[in-house]
């Protein structure tokens, strides 16, 4: 996206993708670094049994600590997870996967079961009819990464001189 609706020439293109990938790569790293130490630190508390919770705050606090910090890279990721737990919640298609895991060896058998189609053609609609709105509306709402590509694909595009500034760049 960068390299399509980035400022600057493509030097400077090039630079801000290495350094945001650098910095993305980082915050995993730093962030998986916390969350099993802070699993580890919850089992030794707990005579070296593991809650259901524990996860959960294991997470919480590595989110804190390591995304905590509001960026352009760190809002990215945080958006993406969210995306994805939100996307969770869809009801799941029949699977011949369904299983209940209880133990570490039966989790590693589990596969992910993808939405009921009929629950995700709404989920998209409604995502793609709130943000098209919210960008008509309340674009200052939007994450600044996605409002800029729109404003390039939903209004930069309504004026063009040529077939090269109506596909390939729109100034």
């Amino acid at each position: 996206m960068s390299i399509l609706f980035g400022r600057g020439d493509w030097k400077q293109r090039t630079l801000v993708i290495y350094r945001a990938t650098k910095q993305h790569a980082l915050n995993l790293a730093k962030f998986v670094a916390l969350y099993k130490t802070f699993l580890l630190v919850q089992r030794k508390v707990n005579g070296g049994k593991e809650r259901k919770a524990d996860t959960f705050f294991a997470g919480l606090l590595g989110g804190y600590l390591v995304f905590g910090e509001r960026n352009a890279v760190n809002e990215q990721i945080v958006l993406y997870v969210v995306s994805r737990v939100i996307a969770s919640f869809l009801p799941r298609a029949d699977s011949p996967y369904r299983t209940t895991p209880q133990s570490r060896a039966a989790s590693a058998a589990v596969k992910p079961i993808p939405p009921d189609s009929r629950y995700f053609t709404v989920f998209a609609a409604v995502a793609w009819g709130a943000v098209m709105w919210l960008f008509r509306h309340r674009g200052e709402t939007i994450q600044p990464g996605m409002f800029n590509s729109m404003v390039y694909l939903y209004r930069d595009s309504d004026v063009w001189k040529d077939l090269r500034t109506l596909f390939w760049h729109n100034t």
